[in-house]
């Protein structure tokens, strides 16, 4: 492993980098490697305790494992920096169900992915490195070139999914629903799932966006989510976190007006940081008055305070994740004929509205998840462009990774925690100083947030 990692550094200030990366061509695999796990004998250590209380530092290890060969039309990368995602605190806390039985299905699919079922679960949805290898029928990558690795693994042997990739019956998110994942110091993927890394950003900002900013590409502007346009009034909720802070700056992106919920002055000032102007403290309303009743007083005075920043304007698209807490109020708010785009549910599952502000106003509810191939390669392109840039606020070690998903459970980070893998120190990985200069304040306004 220190080969490698020796090997991609002499690419540091180097006149042509991508000369100097080609000699990991030459390098041997590693026979193992250093991962974040679960343990299958640990899915019952949580067992009694509410979802607040279960502590992700005490469930993700970082341990040896062996390296999976590499199959037709696969990828092994070294990874030098990765970031964590909220379904990486679900597959640390084990809820709503634990990810063992997402390997053990893949598992039975075929010869090829009995790999995944394992007793331990390498995790991580993200990935920033250089490609190590490359598995038979892989042209278009090679040993040496520097990627980011998007999350959408699928079989694409079924007609269903050939118009839209999300929509294939063996679609799977990558280091959730398959083993093998980023964050790690080596990574499996489907060749597919690569794309070039953005030149201007260092490894672990390079790595941050992928999944989140994917999600919210969807999920806001392509025509299988809200289908934004300009002129638009955006109500999205933590904007300021890891998937609102790129749909705030989609919604600015693209000519629309974002209102931004946050639930503190630093959040705010966050937002206006990146332009938005319209801003609400979420934490001056309660949503419900006990466990099983919503107060619908509330959703009134809060689309008050809508209407008067926008002039009278409801929201045209209500940018929706947190779930059962605020899906009600969402339902209301979003104007005749709007549209609640939603993902994730990470205060809960089990949304409860009232129909008639649903049916009676001709609003739609649109279910988002991730972001087809088409999709992931335009958010991408942003990024690289310096449209879009990463909310980097943190980075950890990856012997840190269970503080950086419990401070992540606990909703206490802001954007994206990052979580370096081989790279050494922060700052590495960036070979267009040029364009980084245009958009340095842009790239760490998140930092130490």
């Amino acid at each position: 492993m220190q080969q490698i990692l020796d090997a991609i550094m002499q690419a540091e200030g180097a006149a042509d980098p991508a000369a100097e990366l080609r000699a990991v061509a030459g390098l041997p695999v590693p026979s193992s490697y250093r991962g974040v796990v679960v343990r299958a004998d640990e899915t019952d250590m949580f067992d009694g305790l509410a979802t607040r209380d279960k502590d992700p530092r005490k469930s993700l290890h970082v341990q040896e494992v062996p390296t999976p060969e590499v199959g037709p039309g696969e990828a092994l990368i070294a990874v030098m920096g990765s970031a964590v995602n909220y379904n990486t605190v679900w597959t640390s806390i084990f809820e709503p169900v634990s990810t063992f039985g997402f390997l053990q299905r893949y598992g039975r699919l075929n010869d090829l992915s009995k790999r995944h079922d394992l007793p331990y679960h390498v995790v991580g949805s993200d990935a920033a490195g250089v490609v190590l290898k490359v598995g038979p029928g892989v042209s278009k990558w090679k040993p040496g070139d520097e990627v980011v690795a998007h999350c959408l693994s699928v079989e694409l042997e079924d007609a269903t999914g050939h118009d839209d990739t999300m929509l294939d019956p063996q679609q799977r998110i990558w280091g959730f629903e398959t083993n093998f994942g980023g964050l790690a110091e080596l990574a499996l993927v489907k060749a597919n799932q690569l794309m070039p890394k953005p030149a201007h950003l260092s490894w672990e900002e390079a790595a941050c966006p992928g999944l989140v900013n994917s999600t919210a590409y969807r999920q806001l502007v392509s025509h299988h989510g809200a289908q934004m346009k300009q002129g638009d009034t955006v109500l999205i909720w933590g904007a300021s976190g890891g998937l609102g802070s790129y749909a705030t700056q989609f919604a600015l992106n693209g000519g629309a007006t974002p209102i931004c919920v946050v639930s503190s002055p630093q959040k705010a000032d966050l937002c206006r940081a990146m332009g938005a102007e319209l801003v609400i403290d979420r934490s001056s309303f309660t949503f419900w008055k006990d466990e099983h009743t919503q107060d619908t007083a509330e959703w009134r005075r809060f689309g008050a305070e809508i209407r008067a920043l926008t002039g009278g304007d409801d929201p045209d698209i209500v940018f929706e994740h947190p779930g059962r807490e605020t899906f009600g109020v969402s339902v209301y708010v979003a104007k005749r004929g709007g549209t609640i785009v939603t993902c994730a549910s990470t205060s809960g599952f089990m949304h409860q509205y009232d129909n008639r502000y649903l049916w009676m106003n001709l609003k739609r509810i649109v279910g988002s998840h991730f972001a087809n191939y088409r999709e992931a390669w335009e958010a991408n392109r942003l990024i690289a462009l310096g449209r879009i840039h990463p909310t980097l606020s943190r980075t950890y070690s990856l012997d840190q990774t269970g503080q950086a998903a419990h401070d992540v459970h606990r909703n206490a980070h802001q954007g994206k925690v990052g979580v370096l893998c081989l790279a050494p120190a922060e700052g590495l990985g960036v070979r267009d100083p040029d364009l980084r200069a245009r958009h340095e304040q842009a790239i760490n306004r998140f930092r130490d947030q």
